[in-house]
């Protein structure tokens, strides 16, 4: 289905490449793509060596935690961001700014809420000087393919979530782009919406009406991967971001959650994301009364993040893998909880850096540490949590630097200053918020708000300072 307009102000094709692009026709290319942001210490690397091609006739899904550059890679194919060094191509091209051929879908709609869903639509065919009745007809036909017709003159306060990410799929379908970006569209919306606007463009992306050649989707959710990519390409962020592994599916569609080929590849790229190098945890564990001296540079505390777990929901999944004698399936525990295996990576990864659990295969199982942990009461389990979370680079940093004498006090923006070399400021404030939540349940310090200091008092016999 094309819209009315036919592309009243076509996107050019360079001599270099063939005017039309069939499908298996490379869009879009990088080569050896590097970016890299300035701090205060120099530059801060997001990507190294990514290379990557998007061809016409599939759905590529970008997928990766968070902080291992799959938004900045987005922005870097959309032309919203120039590389540090290597290429992007479009249809061979090297960009030099915005991809003519690319329109974007945002997480948080980004809709205008001073103009109607129609005026929302149009506004990519205002841009490209698309005279007004042309552009009146080609949102009515968006507006009507996605689901949203009779509602042409609503505002966005009027529209329920799920709605007013429609008018941003209008908004972009509108203008025909060759390669459709996909930011993590579905994540602001309530499960169901969230499935039932998923499941709907599927079926326009399989019924041939879907006004896009390809398809680029940024997700962090494994099953969403699965169930809409034909390729998903793996992203890892130790230290930053690198493709890890590009995964062809090879499913038919539309596609069965339930059967054993879904369940087998969700299997596989968990494997995959959760693939940590063995020299991120130290060898050994010092004494928790007594931290280890030894510096620790910034470099240490940047390649070992935080996963965002709070002690509860760690200790909570340490728990219910005792209760299964000290090993599970975790696509099983997270059916049976009713989440998606993403919502535990989280507190799995936590587990693994504390070194309370492994991972094999497709199996949790806790550790000899992991065990004692799981099972210990409230004094007991803090020593043990105190002992592992000194093998946590940031939280050994926060404990040393405070020096071992009662009353020292340090400030919180020290260490944002140096966490800012590393990390954007949201990840600094994740970073700095499980640090704090795990080294003051550990005894390790304690932490004002109010001033943003931690500090070091006066420990009691027998115990951890506070």
């Amino acid at each position: 289905m094309r819209f009315p307009f036919s592309r009243t102000a076509p996107v050019p094709a360079p001599a270099t490449a063939a005017t039309e692009t069939g499908d298996g026709g490379i869009l879009l290319e990088t080569s050896g793509l590097t970016k890299s942001y300035a701090g205060a210490d120099g530059e801060l690397p997001v990507l190294s060596g990514i290379d990557l091609t998007v061809r016409a006739g599939e759905i590529v899904a970008l997928l990766g935690r968070s902080g291992s550059g799959k938004s900045t890679l987005l922005r870097c194919l959309a032309g919203l961001l120039p590389p540090s060094s290597g290429t992007v191509r479009y249809r061979g091209t090297p960009l030099t700014g915005a991809n003519p051929g690319t329109a974007l879908v945002f997480q948080t709609f980004a809709l205008l809420p001073w103009l109607t869903v129609r005026q929302n639509v149009e506004l990519g065919l205002e841009a490209r000087a698309v005279p007004p009745r042309q552009r009146a007809r080609a949102a009515e036909q968006a507006i009507d393919l996605i689901g949203l017709a009779g509602f042409e003159n609503a505002y966005p306060k009027e529209l329920s979530g799920g709605m007013r990410q429609r008018v941003g799929f209008a908004r972009a379908l509108v203008v025909e782009p060759d390669v459709l970006m996909m930011d993590e569209p579905f994540s602001a919306l309530d499960v169901l919406t969230a499935e039932n606007l998923r499941g709907e463009l599927m079926e326009l992306w399989d019924s041939g009406q879907f006004p896009t050649r390809a398809v680029v989707l940024v997700t962090h959710n494994i099953e969403e991967a699965v169930l809409m990519a034909d390729r998903i390409v793996v992203l890892g962020s130790r230290p930053y971001g690198t493709i890890r592994e590009t995964v062809e599916v090879g499913l038919e569609r539309p596609r069965d959650r339930g059967s054993a080929a879904f369940d087998e590849l969700v299997d596989r790229v968990y494997r995959i994301m959760t693939g940590r190098p063995k020299d991120t945890r130290p060898a050994a564990r010092p004494d928790p009364e007594r931290p280890d001296p030894e510096r620790l540079d910034r470099r240490t505390v940047a390649n070992t993040p935080l996963p965002t777990a709070s002690v509860d929901g760690l200790s909570g999944l340490a728990e219910m893998i005792a209760h299964r004698d000290g090993r599970c399936d975790l696509a099983d525990l997270a059916e049976e909880l009713g989440l998606d295996i993403d919502d535990m990576l989280p507190q799995v990864d936590a587990l693994d850096l504390l070194g309370f659990a492994e991972i094999h295969g497709d199996d949790l199982l806790l550790t000899e540490d992991g065990t004692a942990f799981a099972h210990a009461d409230v004094q007991d389990s803090r020593a043990l949590f105190a002992g592992a979370a000194l093998d946590v680079p940031l939280v050994k940093l926060i404990a040393n630097s405070l020096g071992g004498a009662p009353g020292t006090t340090l400030r919180a923006g020290f260490f944002r200053d140096l966490l800012a070399h590393h990390y954007t400021s949201e990840q600094v404030d994740r970073q700095l918020e499980t640090a704090t939540d795990w080294g003051r349940y550990a005894g390790l310090f304690g932490y004002d708000a109010a001033r943003q200091e931690y500090r070091l008092d006066e420990a009691q016999p027998g115990t951890m300072p506070r």
